[in-house]
């Protein structure tokens, strides 16, 4: 895991079509905006994780 120290504002890039610039930071909730390209599913992961659970089930039927 890559740890990386941002301030309000600043962005990191991950590859050429995605960025993660941080919005706001109040406490300990620290608030993202996500430029991708349409095609990225972004997802956060307790939602990932249903989405590929419901995928498993339906596989299985």
């Amino acid at each position: 895991m890559l740890v990386i120290g941002r301030e309000i504002g600043e962005v990191i890039n991950i590859g050429d079509d995605i960025k993660l610039k941080v919005l706001a930071v109040d406490g300990g909730t620290v608030r993202f905006g996500i430029s991708a390209p349409r095609d990225v599913e972004i997802h956060r992961a307790e939602i990932y994780k249903r989405l590929a659970e419901r995928l498993e089930k339906e596989a299985a039927s």
